[in-house]
């Protein structure tokens, strides 16, 4: 499939309301360049920062990416998504230079091309993660090796969210237990918790391809035996008090979903380690797993990010 590349040149001010515009349009997602990541400053205890490229981002304003399937409905599309931000005006939304471009891009090559960002990064104590097409040498004899290949699944390990899940689970995984991954996009929470010790790990998520990544990446780090991977929404129709961990990197609003199955499928005094929280939402949170029947043990913070360790009383 050729898909097509929109970039509108813009500022920061018109980001939301066109990224909006363009989700409406039907892209399932956008890539937001801005001068200001150069300079932003980060946590970097592991050294999961990368040096940026100052030519990959505009000398002034913001540029925003997203793509399109070419069809016969392209031309339409596009123009009616340079009429709708041309409206922003009327809100008095400073729309800055407005350049819009298109371009077209094979889905193999848009498929591969973000792997030349991705790199080995150590993100914990004793986890490293090594894309499968890069060589790594360890630096220390106890240090755990998670090879990856995220292929289209979420999930190459390095996101703070998925960082903090895997420094959760080092701090509450103990040999022989029982895990649960909810959304397990490529597998790597998973794969984490086996190399803990932990004796089954039971990894879902809705999208097939996804289970598919999850399977291979789990092979890949020889661990298969113990994680299996299956197609399911949640939790539901998984037996009761039948887990002593469950591990969530999703979003609030799903978290709030499932807390009182989370609580009816692990077993007491199991934990609950959620992620993929935005800050605004960290209270609703907590209020919802208190309600569920959990104590909050830990809160994590990274960025705009926040994971709980919860224990089920």
């Amino acid at each position: 499939m050729k898909w097509s590349e929109i970039s509108i040149h813009t500022t920061n001010e018109a980001v939301e309301p066109i990224s909006n515009i363009l989700h409406e349009a039907g892209a399932s997602g956008v890539v937001i360049e801005d001068r200001f990541e150069l300079t932003k400053t980060r946590e970097d205890q592991y050294g999961e920062i990368y040096q940026l490229n100052p030519d990959d981002y505009p000398e002034e304003g913001v540029i925003i990416k997203a793509y399109l399937p070419v069809n016969s409905f392209l031309g339409e599309t596009v123009e009616a998504i340079k009429e709708s931000i041309n409206n922003l005006m009327i809100y008095d939304i400073d729309i800055g230079l407005n350049k819009v471009t298109i371009s077209e891009v094979n889905e193999e090559e848009w498929a591969t091309a973000w792997k030349k960002y991705y790199h080995p990064v150590k993100i914990s104590e004793r986890f490293t993660i090594v894309p499968t097409w890069e060589m790594y040498n360890p630096v220390s004899s106890d240090e755990l090796i998670i090879e990856l290949d995220p292929g289209m699944a979420f999930g190459t390990g390095t996101h703070p969210t998925t960082v903090m899940c895997i420094q959760a689970l080092e701090s509450t995984v103990q040999p022989g237990d029982t895990v649960i991954d909810v959304g397990t996009g490529s597998g790597v929470l998973s794969i984490a918790a086996a190399m803990l010790g932990a004796r089954s790990i039971r990894a879902y998520d809705l999208d097939e391809v996804a289970v598919n990544i999850a399977r291979i990446n789990a092979k890949l780090n020889k661990v298969n035996d113990r994680i299996t991977v299956s197609q399911n929404n949640l939790l539901d129709n998984v037996e009761e008090n039948s887990s002593d961990v469950i591990v969530a990197n999703i979003l609030a609003e799903v978290i709030l979903r499932f807390t009182d199955q989370a609580a009816n499928v692990l077993k007491r005094g199991g934990t609950f380690i959620t992620s993929g929280i935005i800050h605004p939402k960290k209270d609703q949170v907590k209020d919802a797993l208190i309600a569920a029947g959990f104590e909050i043990t830990e809160t994590i913070l990274m960025e705009d990010w926040v994971a709980m360790i919860a224990k089920r009383l």
